[in-house]
């Protein structure tokens, strides 16, 4: 028997379908238009994913979903960690290629005015004990030009050295020098080998770094021992050995302390990779892990890892071992944390893109073309201050930063894709005395002093002496205005806390909070120009609530001492925003389905009349 309700159905089911599709049209058309336009939804995928075309926006979305799907690296971000309260901006530079006072002078002068602080250069060991074991000179070259090469040619294999580090200190710069590349006596058959494979007798290289050490003790106190051991060609034509590596880092790491306890010892920088075959790749977060296995975590002070974008921007948040990002180190951190190496940071040693779009040369004329990434020097110039500044936000465990690199000693090399990730062209004369600067150098100078000028303390634990953190003693009572004083206090969190009477400094964030010991006098607190409260003396440690908000909010604050001077041991910004507004967006998802359920009952009620 027929149903007499069958064809109104039908034009019913009809037009409901008519509608659906008419619906995803109209969002389609929306969307390609707000991608095409760089709308709302551009921005928020391209803070998700780090991707700018549309296409890549889209696939990258469909990735990042995949995030649910695993475990969240643990990152412990309200630990306190050492060496992450310096300055954070550092380049790496190839000084050791320099001959001419004058051009250095002007690499030196640029770079400090762009604002960087910290150079990483390396000290190359087939540099400095050229002609033999203990032999710190250099007979390579016939220096005094009567054709043949003996010792009359020897020269002080010190002295490139000692004017870098000279030169260093005259422009107020900071050294992190790179010990790395043994000299061909290192190596029993150096031919079948490649040059930067580790020693046949690990102990020429502990002297080596304990010769350099001692000769710059006091000068230079950052050590970082080899360089991507992970991968070929680092460690020869050998598999890449974690165990071998963290013999060489411990063995190394002990020397140096006894040298000077205060030198920081940073591990070679380990290269992102997914590599499984162990020889052209180690895959880099089993790569350390098995350094922890064989010991490695008694052996550093510093964790160095590599933070390229290559394929995508800075903003990219996928997560995968087999995702190669800028956000890689999650999984370094996640097994320091593991390990019981919270307390210690990551420091960044090459961070870049590869601006080889805007190649003058073909890209069948460029060795290794697209292997570091495509991009454009408008991409570079934007993307390399967001690099520093979603570090500055999100990784309170990041400490140095070196961008990769400043200039090569001549331009020709742009047959090589390594070429361009220059920062200023390497066009120095003597008759035109300067270096081109390419956009990335003026957007990295504009986003340095603006830093500089109002320094934020973001989520994470600050240490009272962190350079965004102001001190003063009593201007009074000195007669002269002078920074805190940072004493040594057995129950402070790093055994150090600063003695001051006046603290200021800026802070974004949901809740702000100190670690403040008030012995003698009441401490005010200013937030934003106005006193909120005050703090009580007492002898013993506490923490003190500075200010809280849902959302996060940027404020000033300023603690003054009534009379006395106080002790601050750190500061603890935290960004809860997400658990904040979670109850008012679960509070309003259960009213609107009260009221849904109501306007169903409503309808169904009424059309049954």
């Amino acid at each position: 028997m027929n149903n007499p309700q069958t064809p109104g159905r039908t034009t019913q089911w009809r037009r409901i379908i008519i509608g659906i599709v008419a619906v995803i049209i109209i969002l389609a058309a929306l969307l390609a238009l707000d991608l095409a336009n760089h709308g709302l939804i551009w921005r928020i995928l391209w803070s998700q994913t780090g991707e700018e075309q549309p296409v890549g926006q889209i696939q990258g979305a469909i990735e990042l979903g995949a995030n649910l799907l695993r475990v969240p690296p643990q990152t412990a971000p309200q630990t306190p960690i050492q060496h992450t309260d310096d300055i954070p901006y550092g380049i790496n530079t190839f000084f050791q290629n320099e001959v001419e006072t004058d051009k250095m002078r002007v690499m030196m002068a640029m770079i400090r005015e762009a604002g960087f602080v910290w150079l990483r250069q390396e000290f190359p060991w087939e540099d400095l004990e050229v002609d033999g074991r203990g032999q710190f000179t250099d007979t390579r070259n016939d220096t005094n030009g009567d054709g043949e090469i003996n010792a009359d040619d020897t020269v002080d294999a010190w002295a490139k050295y000692d004017q870098i580090v000279d030169l260093a200190e005259e422009y107020g710069l900071r050294l992190k020098v790179r010990l790395s590349n043994p000299p061909a006596w290192a190596h029993a058959d150096s031919e079948n080998t490649t040059p930067q494979a580790p020693p046949d007798d690990v102990q020429d290289f502990v002297n080596y770094a304990v010769a350099v050490a001692e000769r710059y003790q006091g000068r230079i106190q950052h050590y970082q021992i080899w360089n991507e051991p992970n991968i070929y060609p680092e460690w020869g034509e050998a598999f890449a050995d974690p165990v071998a590596y963290t013999d060489m880092l411990c063995r190394t790491y002990e020397a140096l302390k006894a040298v000077d306890p205060e030198i920081v010892v940073i591990t070679a920088a380990i290269a992102p990779t997914i590599s499984l075959d162990g020889y052209y790749g180690y895959q880099d977060v089993i790569y350390l892990e098995n350094m922890y296995s064989a010991g490695a975590g008694t052996c550093f002070d510093v964790l160095a890892a590599q933070g390229y974008g290559l394929r995508s921007g800075p903003t990219d948040r996928r997560l995968g071992l087999t995702q190669v990002n800028y956000q890689r180190h999650l999984y370094y951190r996640d097994i320091m944390v593991a390990h019981g190496d919270a307390d210690k940071p990551i420091w960044l040693s090459e961070v870049g893109w590869n601006a080889i779009l805007d190649a003058d040369l073909p890209p069948e004329q460029i060795i290794q073309y697209g292997q570091f990434g495509l991009n454009t020097q408008d991409e570079v110039a934007r993307w390399s201050p967001l690099a520093y500044q979603r570090a500055a936000e999100e990784w309170p465990w990041i400490g140095q930063i070196s961008f990769w690199f400043f200039t090569l000693q001549d331009p020709f090399t742009a047959n090589q894709a390594s070429y361009y990730f220059r920062m200023v062209e390497p066009d120095y004369s003597p008759e035109d005395p300067t270096f081109t600067p390419l956009p990335v150098y003026e957007t990295m100078k504009a986003y340095i002093t603006e830093r500089m000028a109002a320094p934020v303390l973001y989520q994470g634990v600050h240490q009272a002496e962190s350079w965004e953190i102001e001190t003063h003693t009593d201007i009074e009572a000195s007669s002269e205005d002078t920074a805190g004083t940072l004493l040594e206090v057995a129950d402070a969190q790093f055994g150090t806390a600063i003695e001051a009477y006046e603290v200021a400094f800026s802070a974004y964030g949901t809740q702000v909070q100190m670690r403040i010991q008030v012995p003698l006098e009441d401490v005010l607190v200013y937030v934003d120009g106005a006193q909120v409260r005050s703090v009580e003396s007492q002898d013993n440690w506490r923490t003190v609530i500075l200010s809280q908000n849902v959302l996060p909010r940027e404020h000033h604050y300023r603690l003054v001492a009534m009379r006395e001077d106080f002790l601050l041991d750190s500061i603890l910004v935290e960004n809860n925003a997400f658990w904040n507004i979670l109850p008012f967006v679960i509070t309003a998802f259960g009213i609107l389905l009260t009221i849904g359920a109501f306007i169903y009952w409503w309808w169904q009620l009424h059309r049954r009349r």
